[in-house]
């Protein structure tokens, strides 16, 4: 792959702006002024179950329920003890109403949870207040949204949020918890906002890596909430638990609700995962943080490579760091990122709660084939992994995935097909990058990977 290639595969691949120019894109690529086909969304469906042993869940749900993130401990449990209203305030995009209200039915089915939205003015206890993003990073710089108890506007949060009033440590019931979140980014983001952040409104608080599954895990690879997701929040409102209980007592409840509400999970193989490391947390934190030298980047991503193949880890997290690796090497050090893409890959394809995972290598891969020339290696990446990026509602990657097989197909001559698959890929980057600009811009830089279009 020549230098040139390696740099805007790059640009593409980290979804940030190009500034790579194109130059004379054929005409069977839409001009700037033709107007794009209208948004698509994903429609309402109930999550797969998890595949995984309810020995290794209740481990989980644990971890999850009594520990922050941070890594500090949490007495008790706390949760909603009643019914739970949302209320949205601020200005809000057209998409959030019902993305918001295909969640609501959905932890209403999935997680038996009694909850509804109701207007702006009514009493609630959950708020979720729209702002602008600069609004929101100014005084949470490192957050694209963020939950807090006690509070139920943003000017409240912000009188608060240097007190012990929004500490989740001192919480035993839950009453008021609000919730901040961009207005102004596309509208997956605003939906990717609202399933993570809802569920930590209503459920557990902590984030761990070790978690294939789920969007509690800060790999941001589920964008919606999935079905191990929801048990986590169907066990967390069991009506055997309560607010105020103490890790020991959850413990003792939890295997006889994970046999009446998992009873596939039973007996399964499958012992509890290894925590994972501080060292191993830092490391990750650095390779993927901004305001960080991209050769910094570069060896924190090796170094949670080395820290995983020393621990013994074979999961998720050891095929994270390498993913991580592939993705920061990708400009200076091609073969290096295609061999790290392709370790991660055959992590993530033996096993099925890592579908998702595997899609997100898949569209590195098929890049790397698109832009060595190979336009049949590329389509036939893109068509194996569509169906897990359908499922798992990521329409940006979708996208993504889309353009690629779409300038595969230019190049090998079907342009007919190209044209329409073009124009899939278009109304889902309306929803998954947001702007027309963006989406356009996007297309560019993936045609600009077309070997075939740049000589």
């Amino acid at each position: 792959m020549t230098r040139r290639a390696a740099l805007l595969l790059a640009a593409c691949l980290a979804l940030a702006a190009c500034a790579t120019p194109v130059a004379e894109l054929p005409d069977r690529v839409p001009p700037l002024s033709a107007a794009l086909p209208p948004m698509k969304s994903f429609p309402v469906r109930p999550a797969e179950p998890p595949t995984r042993s309810n020995a290794q869940i209740a481990q989980d749900f644990l971890d999850l329920s009594f520990r922050m993130e941070s890594g500090r401990p949490l007495a008790v449990m706390s949760r909603f003890e009643g019914p739970v209203r949302v209320r949205v305030t601020g200005t809000a995009p057209p998409s959030l109403g019902p993305d918001l209200a295909a969640l609501i039915a959905r932890l209403r089915r999935e997680a038996d949870i009694d909850i509804t939205r109701v207007a702006p003015d009514q009493p609630a206890e959950i708020t979720i207040e729209v702002l602008p993003r600069a609004r929101l990073q100014r005084a949470v710089p490192q957050a694209a949204c963020f939950v807090a108890p006690r509070v139920s506007s943003w000017e409240e949060y912000r009188r608060a949020r240097r007190s012990a009033t929004v500490d989740w440590t001192t919480l035993v019931t839950r009453d008021r918890v609000a919730i901040f979140l961009p207005g102004d980014v596309s509208p997956q983001e605003v939906r990717d906002c609202l399933h993570e952040e809802l569920a930590q409104a209503l459920g557990p608080l902590n984030d761990m890596y070790r978690l294939p599954d789920s969007v509690f895990n800060d790999d941001n690879f589920h964008t919606v909430l999935t079905g191990f997701d929801m048990l986590i929040l169907r066990l967390y409102y069991a009506p055997e638990l309560r607010s105020g209980m103490t890790r020991a007592q959850v413990a003792q409840i939890l295997p006889g609700l994970l046999a009446r509400m998992n009873p596939r999970g039973e007996g399964r193989p499958g012992a509890p995962l290894a925590q994972t490391s501080r060292d191993w947390i830092e490391a990750i934190e650095t390779a993927l943080g901004a305001g960080t030298s991209a050769p910094r980047r570069r060896a924190a991503a090796e170094r949670a490579v080395a820290i995983a193949r020393a621990r013994g880890w074979q999961d998720g997290r050891l095929a994270f760091s390498l993913f991580a690796l592939g993705r920061l090497s990708i400009g200076e050090r091609p073969e290096l990122a295609l061999a790290a893409f392709l370790q991660a890959g055959e992590i993530y394809a033996a096993r099925p709660e890592t579908r998702i995972h595997l899609a997100h290598v898949g569209m590195h891969l098929a890049a790397f084939a698109l832009s060595a020339g190979q336009p049949r290696a590329a389509l036939d990446m893109v068509n194996a992994n569509l169906a897990a990026a359908t499922r798992g509602q990521n329409a940006a990657l979708l996208a993504t995935m889309l353009l690629i097989k779409a300038e595969a197909l230019e190049a090998l001559g079907r342009t007919g097909e190209a044209r329409t698959v073009r124009q899939d890929a278009l109304g889902w980057g309306r929803y998954g990058f947001g702007s027309d600009n963006e989406v356009r811009s996007r297309m560019e830089e993936i045609a600009a990977l077309n070997r075939a279009r740049r000589s």
